[in-house]
């Protein structure tokens, strides 16, 4: 029998819609916490529309988007109007019960209601909130809207990816997933997990956790920002090429593209003899990795020619067995046929409260002691509202019938 899931115990009240906060509680449900997500009545998150696809295409009122699927499992559904004030009085209720309580609605629209973190705390002052915002609570830009893309774009990482300006098609690129929104639910996880066990652990309060879109893409910079800051010269873009060690690119092959890195002096060395290119092994431009990069151009413009030669199929096995880093580019249905992501349990599959099945990508963390085996899919709208205000709150039918005839609920 496995041990308990890790945050078995914990209670998180999630007031978040869309996809950044959504996603940190997901994370904290998968690793066992029980996560109560609030959604507005008759609509819910706004996400669940955000589709096609759908899961429920055949209904006549679709709203079990596939983009909802993804960052909304192992949740319970209740429905509050925020805006009445018995709703209201029921977060703030929920919240007295609850560890954790994230929201990302605008800066200081939370204030309006009294459910904004300092007023949730002085009622619970052990309780941690988690506030995502795409500018954060303080700055000149505290105010303003935002989505994804406007953040990669002004944090800097759209600047990274692409061609450059003089090359056909180039210009400054944006990342296909909502990279920002991922990576900051990630730093919202971290941050989340860090206050419990400050609070839990080192006999510490609540916490009150301030995220920005825009901070997180900037940090996302890393080491192209460390480069710059070092040195005071921006990376270039380079499309599939990286700015670090060479080669390491997107090489086009008889029949496709393969992605080839070779990080050190002894990789190099191999590639070239895979290859039958031991002039470009033994050439004095390339012999060290500062030479190789100062001449890449020329480098891999000898390796495309000889990269064009044969099949992707065929330079992968080639290299495998040299031992060099490689991989084919695979199109996304390719990925969930790829054996090695079949066998890392990567595709999960359970039936959905609607009677359809519903797939999902499993979490990618591997505990041996408490391994990770919930996978109940994204609730329907509402579908634990009576359960959760009778076991947490003590409301009985009646009471839940009146709120729900006066629309609260």
């Amino acid at each position: 029998m496995s041990a308990a899931a890790p945050l078995a115990g914990i209670r998180v009240l999630d007031l978040s819609r869309v996809f950044a906060g959504p996603l940190a509680t997901q994370m904290l449900a998968d690793l066992g916490a029980e996560v109560i997500k609030v959604e507005r009545p008759g609509s819910g998150d706004e996400s669940r529309q955000y589709g096609p696809p759908f899961l429920d295409a055949d209904s006549a009122r679709p709203r079990d988007s596939a983009f909802f699927l993804c960052c909304n499992r192992n949740k319970k559904s209740i429905t509050l109007d925020l805006a009445a004030p018995r709703g209201q009085e029921i977060v703030r209720d929920l919240a007295d019960e609850s560890d954790v309580v994230i929201e990302n609605f605008r800066v200081g629209a939370l204030a309006r209601y009294g459910l904004d973190a300092a007023s949730l705390r002085a009622r619970n002052p052990r309780l941690i909130t988690c506030s995502i915002s795409g500018f954060g609570q303080t700055g000149p830009y505290r105010d303003r809207p935002g989505y994804d893309g406007i953040f990669q774009a002004m944090g800097g990482l759209m600047s990274t990816i692409g061609y450059p300006d003089e090359e056909p098609n180039g210009g400054p690129t944006r990342v296909g997933p909502s990279i920002c929104d991922v990576l900051c639910s990630h730093y919202a996880g971290t941050a989340i997990l860090a206050a419990l066990y400050r609070r839990d652990a080192r006999g510490g309060g609540g916490e009150t956790i301030d995220l920005a879109l825009m901070d997180t893409t900037v940090a996302t910079l890393t080491h192209y920002a460390s480069s710059y800051l070092v040195s005071g010269t921006v990376p270039p873009r380079r499309g599939n090429a990286g700015n670090g060690g060479v080669p390491s690119e997107a090489f086009p092959c008889r029949d496709g593209r393969i992605f080839v890195t070779a990080g050190n002096d002894g990789q190099y060395r191999r590639l070239c003899r895979a290859m039958a290119r031991e002039d470009l092994m033994d050439h004095p431009d390339y012999a060290t990795g500062p030479l190789r990069i100062a001449n890449r151009d020329a480098l891999s413009a000898a390796l495309r020619a000889t990269f064009g030669t044969r099949s992707v199929a065929e330079w992968h096995e080639s290299l495998l067995q040299a031992d060099v880093p490689n991989g084919p580019i695979n199109e996304i249905a390719q990925v969930f046929a790829d054996p090695q992501v079949l066998s890392r349990g990567m595709l999960v599959q359970r039936e959905h409260a609607s009677g359809r099945t519903a797939p999902m990508v499993a979490n990618p963390i591997h505990f041996a002691e408490a391994p990770l085996e919930r996978y109940e899919p994204a609730p329907l709208l509402g579908q634990h509202t009576d359960a959760v205000l009778a076991e947490r709150l003590g409301l009985d039918a009646v009471a839940v019938a009146a709120l729900r005839r006066d629309g609260v609920v």
